[in-house]
């Protein structure tokens, strides 16, 4: 089955440094803190090619620009809100 909800960090070298290095550690205890890593896919992209608009992270199909690890919760739960998560 597939999963209701798909974020997508890139870990491309700009956004990599830049602060989804960080992000991707954030994101994966909030999923896990919530037991939602069945019910949110999550994955990583070589490359999303707006290194210049970095860090970025795409949430169902919705991409995010610059992108700050202090930022990233609140755009989860933004993001996810309406998905009861």
């Amino acid at each position: 089955m597939k999963p209701k909800n798909q974020i997508i960090i890139c870990m491309g070298s700009s956004c990599y440094s830049r602060g989804n290095r960080v992000s991707l550690e954030l994101i994966k205890a909030w999923l896990s803190e919530r037991n939602l890593e069945a019910e949110v896919g999550f994955k990583g992209q070589l490359c999303s090619g707006l290194c210049s608009k970095g860090p970025v992270i795409t949430i169902n199909n919705h991409v995010y620009q610059d992108v700050h690890p202090a930022n990233i919760i609140n755009i989860l739960k933004t993001a996810l809100s309406g998905s009861q998560v």
